[in-house]
């Protein structure tokens, strides 16, 4: 689960541990009170497959800017009790300690034809593989988290039947998946994302993997002021259930008829909550993929 600025570019750092309802609580809160062009929040589990009673999660906030400390104690007293709020510790972060722990950890990751990789794991690639290159100290978003390897196999799958014309990246971070999408079937994509700082690393890395006559990265909230107005047979959104929910009836508007999305950032159990909004809308399930835990939904828009 993440959303917001690119940590790199973040100075200071909110931690917390507690149960997943207080981890996701604190995470939505975080993302719906302050600008996502400023702040990031990320909740995941501390030790995935540990025993339901040994479970905890971690909650991570980047800021853009020294925070108050109190205030964050107070919101987060809103969203998960006094308690909870005592046990936040503070930091600040350095960019490069940054830029050393996640390249540290970045092996290539392959998902059927794609593998994406850091420029220091060229030689990983093979004859016929769709290379993504991208440095994971640039943006959230390199392929290892399961929300992302599974909108890549879900794009290897789609590729096996479809060639979409107009694809859109809702909320593109890395651009990663524009990319993807880009070099599976060299057709226009659009990538947009509220963070500006997001939109110049969606570009570079396009760019850097031949894809810049294809993604267009804009900055945009939802799908206001896109460079098409509809008919995108293929849409991407890899975000979280409260923001899907939210972008139902824009991403109704501007799919094309059976038009294809991919939808992930969403626990097992938010699948439930955000197909029944879905469906109102007029799209039906055509495959649901669970990986590490989270989900990544495919759907088809009903022909009228």
């Amino acid at each position: 689960m993440l959303e917001g600025l690119p940590p790199n570019d973040a100075t200071h750092i909110m931690r917390l541990t507690c149960n997943e309802a207080e981890a996701r609580a604190v995470a939505d809160l975080i993302v719906e009170t302050f600008d996502p062009a400023q702040t990031a929040a990320a909740a995941f589990e501390k030790e995935p497959g540990a025993s339901q009673s040994a479970r905890q999660w971690v909650v991570e906030v980047y800021f853009g800017w020294e925070p108050d400390r109190a205030a964050i104690r107070e919101l987060v007293a809103v969203a998960a009790g006094r308690e909870v709020a005592q046990a936040i510790t503070f930091d600040r972060v350095e960019r490069a300690d940054w830029i050393s722990a996640s390249l540290a950890g970045f092996d290539p990751v392959r998902a059927g034809r794609f593998l994406v990789i850091g420029s220091h794991a060229r030689q990983a690639a093979r004859p016929n593989d769709i290379v993504i290159e991208i440095e994971a100290a640039l943006a959230f978003g390199t392929g290892h988290h399961g929300t992302t390897m599974g909108c890549l196999l879900a794009l290897d799958r789609l590729g096996r039947r479809r060639r979409p014309r107009q694809v859109l990246d809702v909320g593109t971070g890395s651009g990663i998946l524009a990319i993807a999408a880009a070099k599976r079937w060299k057709r226009k994509v659009v990538a947009s994302d509220i963070d500006p700082i997001a939109v110049v690393t969606a570009r570079a890395n396009a760019t850097q993997n031949g894809a810049g006559p294809f993604v267009r990265p804009v900055r945009a909230d939802g799908t206001k002021r896109l460079p098409l107005k509809g008919g995108y047979d293929l849409i991407l959104a890899n975000i979280l259930a409260g923001p899907l929910k939210r972008l139902a009836l824009e991403l109704a508007r501007v799919a094309a008829p059976a038009g294809i999305l991919v939808l992930s950032g969403l626990l097992e159990r938010d699948v439930p909550g955000v197909l029944a909004v879905y469906r109102a809308h007029g799209f039906g399930l055509l495959r649901r993929e669970l990986r590490e835990g989270w989900a990544t939904l495919m759907l088809c828009r009903h022909r009228r």
